[in-house]
């Protein structure tokens, strides 16, 4: 989950240098690419593997089917955790993300005003295409981390088990609706079916 958001906050900013630079994209580079995933992933590691070390723990979710942070320790070690968690690791992301393609859309819609050519309707398909996969992503994980702050700052026993499956399965099946979107967004994947 931390991996997908931290890489939709490095395609928008991404999408952002990219729309708004004024010369062409060099497409035989990988090197900006492959430092956005290294980024990715190694902020990611950074992030999941303090609770192996003594901050906070992992532990059975739910019913105890999945694995997951344990949200109902009520330690000071553990709720700081999810704290700086839900600030890392959403909330910082997710506010990359409303900046950068807040600017794009300024962007967009100053040069549609300007110009009609299909490059930048092709810009403007992927832009929907990815703000699209964000909104998916939180319509995802945002009930997740509502459910983890309530069980490490509510009542115990304000979240049973059984409450706490639905949030669960539909953050672990995120991962699932990004191709999904891709397939009906991407007008030369819909083109061929």
């Amino acid at each position: 989950g931390i991996i997908s958001l931290i890489s939709l906050a490095v395609l928008s900013y991404e999408r952002y240098c990219t729309m708004t630079r004024t010369t062409e994209a060099d497409t035989t580079n990988y090197r900006k690419t492959w430092t956005g995933i290294i980024l990715s992933w190694t902020y990611s590691l950074l992030w999941t593997v303090p609770p192996l070390f003594g901050w906070s723990s992992y532990g059975p979710e739910g019913p105890g089917i999945t694995c997951s942070v344990n949200w109902h320790s009520k330690d000071a070690n553990n709720a700081s955790y999810i704290v700086c968690l839900f600030i890392f690791c959403l909330v910082i992301p997710f506010a990359i993300i409303v900046y950068s393609y807040g600017k794009l859309l300024c962007a967009v819609r100053q040069v549609s005003s300007i110009s009609k050519g299909p490059g930048r309707s092709r810009e403007q398909r992927i832009l929907v295409m990815v703000v699209v996969m964000v909104v998916c992503f939180l319509l995802c994980w945002l009930p997740y981390a509502a459910v983890a702050l309530i069980a490490t700052f509510g009542k115990p026993g304000l979240i049973t088990p059984a409450a706490s499956i639905i949030p669960a399965i539909l953050a672990k099946s995120s991962t699932v609706y990004n191709p999904i979107i891709y397939v009906f967004l991407n007008k030369q994947v819909s083109e061929m079916l």
